[in-house]
């Protein structure tokens, strides 16, 4: 494998085998409802994706408490391939964000950019891992029952929990390449510093490697204080989801975006608030509560600056110019990269065709920077 980046692109520049016993797999995809929308799987050039489950027994979250099950679900495309010494050489990590599951990952903008036959990630040649992360989706979640009596986890948790549905379920003991995208994009940089030696690359999208605060820190801030002092949260134990759902949705709605963007869909009052009260109106029958408020909470032991050293494996963060999330005027990014030995970062500038945080799905704006990435961590 050869490894030549170092430091940062113009940074003075913003450039602007079998299933383990556990397993089951489904070949049928249904419908997925996303968190802005429904979104049908397209019928692009690349294998039907296999829908799993695998059973974490006995699992320790960080601060000590202890779930005898934990169930983690999963999408894969492609099938693993073994080297002479069993080592699988082509597999790929997908990660999705806060409130997020496996479902984005289906939309039109990241697959058909990237699973197709000849694409960066041609579902016939690598094994794509794609799970629905602890906490969200069709994996164990407050929801499920216990509510807020669900083990408080964090993103080291959540880490530990991929760790073992990839080496325990799926017998996948090396990555071809960890990406993420915003929450994911986090997961992918600690990654890197928790098993530097498992993977060949790494791709964050739309994150920064420091620990949150800031304005960051403040929304998500906003979204645990909207749902945990509000009246009729009752301690989790809501019976109709809470108000400070509310207050959740429409700050996920204002982060989301870039504002010209926002002005173009909506240029009315009027038509801003049947736009808003849309998207509150869809939070509100298929998110819940808790799950969102464990989801931001999460990040609160997030801060891999004191461990950037510790990456091993190239390492290509990409983030966009317009995301309200992690702005680059704060050139954190700038700053951070500089302590990963192979490290390398790119900012796309805000166009026409950037969509804010968002961007992160937006395959299209960044594919060719994938592909390069993959060509310059071949192994030769």
């Amino acid at each position: 494998m050869t490894a030549t980046w170092t430091g940062v692109t113009n940074p003075t520049r913003i450039e602007n085998v079998k299933p383990a016993k556990g397993v089951k797999i489904k070949t049928v995809l249904p419908l997925w409802l996303l968190m802005i929308g429904v979104a049908v799987a397209s019928a692009g050039n690349y294998p039907a994706p296999d829908r799993g489950d695998y059973t974490i027994r006995d699992f320790h979250f960080q601060d000590g408490e202890t779930l005898s099950e934990v169930h983690m679900h999963y999408l894969t495309l492609g099938q693993p391939e073994r080297d002479a010494h069993g080592v699988v050489r082509n597999a790929v990590l997908i990660l999705h964000g806060t409130t997020g599951s496996s479902a984005q990952f289906l939309r039109p903008e990241f697959a058909d950019e990237l699973y197709g036959k000849g694409q960066p990630l041609d579902g016939t040649r690598y094994y794509l891992i794609i799970p629905d992360n602890l906490g969200h989706g069709q994996s164990s979640k407050p929801s499920d029952g216990l509510r807020a009596r669900f083990p408080k986890y964090g993103y080291r948790d959540m880490i530990a929990a991929q760790y073992r549905l990839l080496t325990e379920g799926l017998r996948v003991n090396h990555l071809r390449l960890v990406m993420g995208t915003s929450m994911g994009g986090m997961h992918t940089w600690l990654w890197g510093e928790l098993h530097p030696k498992f993977m060949d690359a790494l791709m964050p999208l739309a994150s920064l490697p420091t620990q949150i605060s800031g304005r960051n820190r403040v929304w998500r801030r906003v979204i645990i204080d909207g749902i945990r002092d509000a009246p009729d949260w009752r301690h989790g134990d809501y019976q109709t989801q809470p108000s400070g759902l509310r207050i959740a949705a429409e700050m996920l709605y204002f982060m989301g975006e870039n504002p010209v963007m926002r002005v173009k869909e909506s240029p009315t009052l009027k038509q801003t608030d049947e736009a808003l009260d849309r998207y509150v109106a869809y939070a509100m029958t298929n998110l819940d509560a808790n799950d969102v408020l464990y989801a931001f909470a999460a990040s609160e032991d997030y801060d891999p600056g004191p461990d950037l050293k510790k990456i091993q494996a190239p390492l290509l963060a990409i983030n966009s110019a317009d995301d309200l999330i992690n702005p680059p005027e704060l050139r954190v990014l700038e700053h951070d990269i500089k302590q990963v030995k192979h490290g390398q970062a790119i900012v796309i500038p805000y166009s026409d065709r950037t969509v804010g945080h968002g961007s992160h799905t937006k395959a299209v704006l960044w594919k060719k920077y994938l592909v390069r990435l993959l060509k310059e961590t071949e192994r030769k």
